[in-house]
């Protein structure tokens, strides 16, 4: 992930994984293969930007590709690094600043890292991360919030309950949402409950999520040097419409710009 100044993934990357522990990984991770191989076949490298815990990572290596993740959050990368080897690498640093001096097949930015770029220069910002680090006809994937669905589906307040053999863990999540900014600020409530002790302990976040269009999009795409290829409700495929929360932007480099956009 990257990290907005309102929020500390540090603290959140304890309970990452059991507060998603019913996102299927796997299908998700295999999805994402079907449109590298679609867009290019020929792919072998990629780099994750915003990566978390690793998980789609780990399955993608499995599915025969060489793999980097960046990520800012520690904590984050100490689960992750946990399923290191020669295919699969993680670095700590920001998706909006980071060189690492290599160029990859594929970037990919996914569960909505692009939607925490809360301004025009956050997303140029990542463009340009991408640019300099894509081979020429690479391709950049990444998901996002689906701007027409956000206002005709408007976000509501979410309570979610879960488990493991450790804590309880009890999490309200409260909207609220800026037209000004195309955001929504997504207030976390988070109590974790320690099963042996019955010690609380209670967490409060605030995670502001931008909501994109296409024609904004296509714009900072063409400022980069990238063309959108492909447009899509994430995981079915389908043309993205009002009730398409989630969707994924496939665009490619066609050329890599010596100076990259400073709009």
């Amino acid at each position: 992930m990257t990290k907005d100044e309102n929020v500390n993934f540090d603290d959140y990357a304890k309970y990452y994984n059991l507060l998603y522990q019913d996102k299927d990984y796997k299908e998700e991770a295999g999805y994402l293969k079907n449109l590298i191989k679609r867009t290019h076949p020929g792919a072998s490298t990629i780099l994750d930007l915003g990566c978390g815990t690793g998980q789609h990572d780990r399955i993608l290596v499995e599915e025969g590709f060489n793999l980097t993740g960046v990520d800012l959050s520690e904590q984050m990368l100490s689960i992750a690094r946990k399923n290191e080897n020669e295919q699969l690498t993680f670095i700590h640093g920001d998706a909006r600043t980071i060189n690492l001096n290599k160029k990859y097949d594929v970037i990919v930015a996914l569960f909505h890292v692009m939607s925490y770029q809360v301004t025009n220069k956050d997303i140029l910002s990542i463009f340009n991360t991408v640019s300099a680090h894509l081979k020429e006809g690479g391709i950049f994937i990444f998901d996002c919030w689906y701007g027409p669905a956000v206002l005709s589906d408007r976000p509501t307040v979410r309570i979610k309950r879960l488990e493991n053999e450790k804590i309880k863990l009890l999490r309200i999540s409260e909207p609220e949402m800026n037209s000004i900014d195309n955001t929504v600020s997504v207030f976390f409530d988070v109590l974790i409950t320690d099963k042996a002790t019955g010690e609380r302990k209670e967490l409060k976040e605030k995670h502001i999520m931008r909501y994109l269009f296409y024609p904004e999009i296509e714009f900072f795409a063409l400022s980069t040097g990238f063309t959108v290829i492909g447009f899509e409700e994430w995981m079915t495929g389908k043309q993205p419409d009002y009730n398409s929360w989630n969707v994924v932007f496939i665009t490619k480099c066609i050329h890599n710009r010596k100076h990259q956009c400073k709009c």
